[in-house]
């Protein structure tokens, strides 16, 4: 039985575990199939029942150049390998999700964003070079000047135009590994949106949102900013280890309960809490490169908290210019359906990158609900609301849309079902795809 990581929906897939380029190709004859990486894709768009072929083998890293910061590696090499290699070395993934526990080719295949997006663009902007193998079984090497369609419909294709095997990409040059931090309480939408636009210049951001809070405080958010600490400003104990920053205490969720504790109650007592802390806590401090970026790595197997049910992800991409109207109407209808989320993040994005990679610029809000009649409901809702105002849906995140939505949302679609057809790339297909007629 394999899931995505939001545990819904789970599927009996038959599972293989190549270790070679002619493993992968014998994989081929077995019919349609789909290439999955460490599962952190949060609902089907790993999951083939027929054939799911598992990458994590494919773990090496092959090369590296220090002059330009470009790693070579296959498409099973986890992030967080990566970082510990490279970051006592002065080198930090250009691009991060926010977890360190995803591969290459699953940050290929979704073109991840980070808090970043909004200065230096997705995953896909230092990528240098791809190696795919499609369904004739040739590995092809594809850039933007090699096979550079099949390179750029790659690149947030979702592994639907071949199993990604290597790529090459750009890591970025850093003096240490902690980050100077800023927090900023914002009372509502509009405060939090004027925090994002006046501190455009900053690397990251980032803002918590209260989504039960409505009425006057309808968007009460926490921005967080960040820039990467040169040794300059460390301390005198600090800059005599300057990559050796403070690990996240590792706790462990050991089991999904029969019911979900996130109720209204509790998430309501959680937000309260949170928003009093982010008035605590304002102003500026050093922390660590782990505690910024990857908070929730920190638990193992949170997605269990949600109950055996699981949970579904909801992440929007809303256009500058609609973003403020489609913003309050999201969380207005969830403050008013009572069916709060847990986590409600909210990022500023810069212009899109390629011909099927989810980002617009604009804003992008990601929640997640507990399965359950209610809460799909609720994301019918949440879907009109985007496509009323010009939003698209992230594919990395669904677990439920339909086909009539995905259409109705990106209108880029028929291109990419048209250029799969046409290369033969329609052998390759998920769950989700078939489930959204890709």
């Amino acid at each position: 039985m394999l899931s995505g990581w939001g545990r819904y929906p789970q599927q009996p897939c038959d599972v293989s575990v190549p270790r070679t380029e002619g493993d992968l190709q014998a994989l081929l004859h077995k019919g349609p199939l789909i290439g999955r990486g460490n599962g952190r894709g949060y609902g089907d768009c790993a999951l083939n029942q027929a054939n799911t072929v598992d990458m994590r083998r494919f773990d090496r890293m092959l090369a590296f150049d220090e002059t330009t910061g470009q790693l070579v590696t296959e498409a099973g090499v986890l992030l967080a390998d990566i970082i510990s290699s490279f970051l006592p070395r002065g080198w930090f993934p250009a691009v991060t999700p926010g977890t360190k526990f995803v591969t290459v080719g699953g940050m290929v295949a979704a073109d991840v964003h980070g808090k970043n997006h909004h200065r230096d663009g997705s995953f896909g902007s230092f990528i240098d070079w791809i190696e795919i193998l499609g369904a004739d079984g040739v590995v092809q090497h594809c850039s933007p000047h090699e096979n550079a369609e099949l390179f750029a419909w790659t690149i947030g294709g979702m592994g639907l135009t071949g199993i990604i095997v290597r790529a090459a990409f750009r890591l970025r040059r850093v003096e240490t590994g902690w980050i100077r931090q800023r927090s900023i309480p914002a009372r509502d939408l509009d405060t939090v949106m004027a925090l994002f636009e006046d501190n455009a210049q900053a690397s990251y951001s980032v803002a918590w949102i209260d989504c039960l809070a409505d009425g006057a405080h309808l968007g009460r958010s926490a921005l967080t900013l960040g820039e990467h600490a040169t040794r300059s400003e460390l301390s005198a104990q600090q800059r005599s280890a300057p990559f050796h920053t403070p690990r996240l205490t590792a706790l462990n969720i050991p089991f999904a309960p029969p019911f979900t504790p996130l109720t209204r109650l509790t998430i309501k007592a959680f937000n309260t809490a949170y928003w009093r802390a982010s008035i605590a806590r304002q102003g500026e401090r050093l922390v660590g490169w782990d505690a910024f970026f990857y908070p929730l790595d920190a638990i193992a197997n949170w997605n269990r908290i949600y109950g055996r049910k699981g949970f579904m992800q909801f992440q929007c991409a809303l256009p500058l210019e609609a973003a403020r109207a489609g913003l309050s109407g999201l969380l207005g209808a969830i403050a008013s359906s009572g069916q709060g989320s847990f986590l409600a993040v909210l990022k500023r994005l810069g212009p899109g990158h390629g011909p099927i990679s989810f980002p617009i610029e604009g804003y992008t809000l990601a929640l997640d609900f507990p399965v359950s009649p209610k809460n799909l409901d609720l994301m019918l809702r949440l879907d009109r609301i985007v496509i009323d105002h010009g939003g698209r849906f992230y594919l990395a995140k669904d677990s439920r849309m339909t086909a009539e939505t995905l259409r109705s949302s990106d209108k880029r679609v028929a291109g990419f079902v048209a250029m799969r057809t046409a290369t033969g790339a329609s052998h390759f297909q998920s769950s989700q795809s078939q489930r959204l007629g890709l």
